[in-house]
């Protein structure tokens, strides 16, 4: 391996595999935010808790959206930093979604909130798990990087 070449895997870019990824998600996220945004625009009298949903299922689409749209414009090597925004966004988005489900059923009495709440448990769990997989990624990265840097320099 050539310095050239060392400098090289390290500049480099979103694969292909990622590229099409993000694509495919700023798509669905901005289908669905459009099918969401305009049932709760267009829709009067709904209910309070709709609207409050509706409108939060909106916004948490545009925030995958901004996300895909910021990876896949950046011109800047992210060392699998784009995974922990991902999985940081995840968490609070599990997050809040647990804390309604649970606001709904200790609060309003909804039964069918509990098994939601059983869900989002559950996938603020994976969440925080794979929060903790991405940070030890984007570390790994940054210390290859400074190493393979530090040999490039002398």
């Amino acid at each position: 391996m050539n310095p050239a070449s060392i400098s090289a895997l390290a500049n480099r870019e979103l694969s292909a595999k990622a590229r099409f990824g993000h694509v495919a998600l700023l798509l669905a996220a901005l289908a669905m935010s459009v099918v969401v945004g305009s049932l709760w625009l267009t829709e009067p009298a709904l209910p309070p808790r709709t609207v409050i949903a509706f409108a939060a299922m909106t916004g948490i689409g545009l925030c995958w959206v901004v996300y895909a749209v910021w990876v896949l414009a950046s011109r800047r090597v992210l060392l699998a930093f784009q995974q922990v925004v991902a999985a940081r966004m995840a968490v609070g988005f599990s997050a809040v979604a647990l804390a309604g489900a649970l606001a709904l059923g200790m609060g309003e009495g909804i039964a069918a909130a509990w098994p939601a709440a059983a869900v989002f448990a559950v996938m603020l769990v994976i969440a925080v798990i794979t929060l903790v997989r991405a940070r030890g990624k984007h570390r790994q990265l940054t210390q290859r990087r400074a190493e393979l840097e530090r040999q490039l320099g002398s």
